[in-house]
């Protein structure tokens, strides 16, 4: 029940791979995020589960249940697949009331009247739109319109809900207000729900697994703090926030591996790896494992800092460190002034490896234990 099953999807438009040679799973009763930037295939792939597009290859189950494989000739049409779906732009009927708009999917299957109107009244309460059904869709807000979307995706108790960025069209405040009442929303129904975007702070919000997507591909799946603090690509570490990095020069010392930050002289303890000596890397971290504080710390790289802003109880710097920038945290009191020289901590468990060639060979791509 409710789990969904894609195995070695492909999907081409014409010369374009949209979705190449991809496997995944949505557990029954999980939220999973398809996460990347416009053109990775995230869309397409949920177009695929919805049945909405077909696949030149691979196979879909809904539970297990096989609906889609082009090799068995067999395809599943969308309405017969025991899913739910909310599309970026609502899709609401501006000709129909609030209940017209939720009703209309059980018109569709021929349920009778009454348990229409018990089935639409109780999925309206459950969204926030309860006493609102006799309202023309026209006179909805943003966020009552995504509700109506919401409610009539819901209404015939799919076992799969697909949301291909539903929050998109909301400013700023209700769409962070939406964030949490649909995840709330989606625990206590327990459905098992796959949700496509391209901003990290809702998949963040939202998911308890993210797969992140790159050309028709998956980067890296796991849970948000996994894909934060440990991506397994660079690409990962870009995509996702912000990322610091730095070149750097693997050297051989009698007490183990170190990485010398170039130009600058910086070192940082590397851990066992499968490192080459004099290797070109990149140093990647994220701003907030670093720690800038005045500098009379020993054991510390020692820059200048540029310029700071106060974000909420702690102070984000901009620090120049011997011609790289490097952005890091510190607290709001004592607050560094510009031009202070400051000494940066950096964590090396927050620190990942990268080759400087991404074709070079000889070292693990992991953090720096």
């Amino acid at each position: 029940m409710g789990t969904v099953r894609a195995t070695r999807l492909v999907k081409t438009f014409g010369p374009v791979v949209a979705v190449n040679d991809l496997s995944l799973e949505a557990k029954a009763g999980e939220f999973l995020t398809l996460l990347g930037p416009s053109g990775c295939g995230k869309t397409t792939t949920l177009r695929l589960i919805a049945g909405l597009e077909k696949p030149d290859r691979g196979e879909i189950h809904v539970g297990d249940r096989l609906v889609s494989s082009p090799g068995a000739g067999l395809f599943v049409p969308p309405e017969q697949r025991g899913m739910g779906m909310v599309f970026q732009s609502y899709a609401i009927w501006p000709h129909m009331t609030v209940f017209e708009n939720v009703a209309f999917p059980l018109e569709e299957l021929r349920r009778p009247r009454a348990e229409v109107r018990e089935r639409v009244m109780t999925i309206l309460a459950t969204v926030g739109l309860g006493g609102m059904h006799a309202r023309p869709a026209p006179m909805l807000s943003g966020g009552q319109q995504q509700r109506v979307a919401l409610a009539r995706a819901l209404v015939s108790n799919p076992q799969v809900l697909l949301l291909d960025e539903p929050l998109s069209n909301l400013d700023a405040r209700l769409r962070e207000e939406m964030r949490f009442e649909l995840r709330d929303m989606q625990a206590r129904l327990g459905i098992t729900s796959i949700f496509v975007t391209h901003d990290q702070a809702e998949a963040m919000t939202l998911s308890d697994r993210i797969i992140v997507m790159s050309g028709g591909r998956i980067e890296q799946e796991g849970s948000p703090e996994a894909v934060y603090q440990r991506p397994s690509t660079r690409f990962v570490m870009d995509f996702l926030g912000r990322a610091n990095q730095l070149p750097a020069r693997v050297e051989k010392r009698p007490d183990g591996w170190i990485a010398v930050v170039d130009g600058h002289g910086s070192e940082l303890a590397l851990g066992e790896g499968d490192w080459a000596d004099k290797q070109e890397v990149l140093l990647a971290f994220r701003p907030e494992g670093v720690e800038a504080c005045a500098a009379e710390r020993d054991g510390a790289w020692i820059g200048v800092v540029r310029s700071s802003v106060y974000v909420g109880g702690r102070v984000e710097y901009v620090v120049d460190l011997g011609g790289f920038t490097v952005r890091a945290t510190g607290p709001e009191d004592p607050r560094l002034p510009c031009d202070a020289r400051a000494a940066l901590r950096v964590s090396p468990r927050a620190v990942r490896v990268w080759p400087r060639d991404p074709e070079q060979t000889g070292t693990n791509g992991g953090p720096a234990r």
